[in-house]
């Protein structure tokens, strides 16, 4: 009886425990929340200039996207981020919500997943939709030890509810993109001892190919043990390609260079951005597939965004520094762009900032090229973000000028400003902003190509499913 009583002690404790687990996690599924409330984050990694990022995370990270989809059909944007419970709180929620561009309002948010007690945004989520309108969030996991989630709307164009589709995988930094014919193509990243590069591929989002490898670098004449690597993706009708750098032994701290590759055939083929063919993964330091050496200079290097010009013809926003703590010691930092002219890459420089996350997004029509970032110092100038302002180029990014300052005097930094895919005015960027010295509120905004911007509501009427953005004016507010 003894052994019979344990036992059933032992079960109910484990029913419990399991009901907790489900209250915890995903216990806010498919649930409203009164307001846009980006979360807040400190990776905790301080030096003298402070943490080696921190502040608002509600559009983190660039490696995650797309984050914003404009969609003809219904004449909405839709978009997701990392959102959170409260002023208070650093819960990490995945949520969605649409802008819709006939009555310029913006949707309650919904929780698409709860991630219970995890506390950080690299969990945030990307968004694809299928050619029926269905909506595809896609849950980042950290490492391998959190895994990653895929939800499907259950109606086409509608943010109410979401159905998980099929188990949790290892994915973090999830881009996904739909290819008309084919399917999902999803590039990822696993933690197999470091950061290594995936690609997989889906007819329907359910079932899925194996994970397949772009790039494994380790060079054993350095003395290296290990590889590592980040990527930026994009895609142009039936071509993918992928931008990485690749870390020093392993150590993210030590990202340099920048590799380049596309596929046109759905991932069956890869080769160098003039079609020559290359195999994968990508295993020697010195490959073909390498378009920029920073790494002999002792620099490291950080890609922003990936876009295309006129001809389908790759365009690469990056930034350079000395090192990978805040301040003044492992400055400058300075932006670029790499642009496939069709012969050769073109490397072009735009302007400096103050910190290495300092992240903005470009954007291309035609001969003009618009890049929006926080490249001007915001209150906490060594911090990560600052003011958010657009540089711009007549030429294809052969000279840059200053011409709008979307943001000045604001009381936090802004951070992470991105680019909706086929974005339309006036929901052309987004971003959200915080202090990046001690925990605070985050709020979101987004901004039209003229330079106007306007903040979501921290807090809704619960009544009320639909809200106006608000008009936010800054002082001295400049064209230039």
């Amino acid at each position: 009886m003894d052994d019979m009583r344990r036992f059933f002690l032992l079960f109910i404790m484990f029913i419990a425990g399991a009901g907790l687990y489900a209250q915890e996690f995903g216990a806010l599924n498919n649930t409203k929340v009164d307001g846009f409330r980006p979360i807040w984050f400190d990776l905790g990694q301080r030096s003298e200039y402070g943490s080696k990022y921190s502040g608002a995370f509600g559009t983190y990270t660039m490696k995650h996207r797309p984050l914003a989809i404009y969609s003809p059909e219904v004449d909405r944007t839709y978009f997701v981020f990392g959102g959170t419970t409260a002023a208070d709180e650093k819960h990490l929620l995945c949520m969605i919500s649409c802008y819709d561009h006939k009555t310029g309002l913006v949707q309650k948010p919904t929780v698409v997943y709860d991630k219970g007690k995890v506390h950080d945004p690299h969990d945030n989520p990307a968004l694809l939709i299928d050619p029926e309108g269905y909506l595809w969030v896609y849950v980042a996991g950290r490492a391998n030890k959190r895994v990653g989630y895929r939800f499907k709307s259950l109606k086409p164009h509608d943010i109410s509810a979401f159905e998980q589709m099929g188990e949790g995988t290892i994915m973090a930094y999830p881009q996904p993109y739909y290819v008309e014919g084919k399917g999902h193509f999803l590039f990822e990243t696993r933690y197999d001892g470091v950061r290594r590069l995936f690609y997989q591929t889906s007819p329907d989002g359910f079932h899925w190919s194996e994970y397949h490898p772009l790039a494994n670098i380790i060079d054993k004449e350095l003395g290296e043990t290990k590889s590592g690597h980040y990527q930026i993706t994009g895609r142009y009708g039936d071509k993918m390609v992928s931008a990485f750098n690749r870390h020093l032994d392993g150590d993210c701290d030590k990202r340099t260079n920048i590799y380049f590759i596309q596929t046109t055939d759905f991932g069956e083929h890869w080769t160098l951005v003039d079609g020559t063919p290359v195999d994968l993964p990508i295993t020697d330091r010195n490959s073909p597939c390498k378009i920029l050496d920073v790494e002999h200079n002792g620099q490291n290097c950080y890609i922003k965004d990936v876009n295309f010009d006129e001809d389908g013809n790759p365009i690469i926003l990056y930034v350079t520094s000395y090192g990978h703590q805040p301040g003044p010691k492992h400055g400058p930092r300075e932006w670029f762009t790499a642009h496939w002219t069709g012969k050769k890459w073109d490397f072009r420089f735009i302007t400096y900032s103050t910190d290495n996350y300092d992240s903005g997004s470009i954007w291309v029509d035609g001969r003009t090229w618009t890049v929006i970032a926080p490249t001007e110092p915001g209150p906490e100038k060594w911090g990560q973000g600052g003011e958010v302002e657009s540089w711009v180029s007549r030429n294809h990014g052969k000279t840059w000028k200053k011409a709008l300052q979307y943001t000045a005097n604001s009381p936090m930094n802004h951070s992470y400003v991105r680019r909706p895919e086929n974005c339309k005015d006036p929901f052309w960027c987004f971003w959200a902003d915080g202090n990046t010295d001690i925990f605070s509120i985050s709020r979101f905004y987004f901004g039209d190509s003229k330079g106007n911007v306007y903040r979501l509501p921290y807090n809704m009427d619960p009544d009320q499913e639909w809200a106006e953005p608000e008009r936010v004016v800054f002082d001295k507010t400049t064209q230039f």
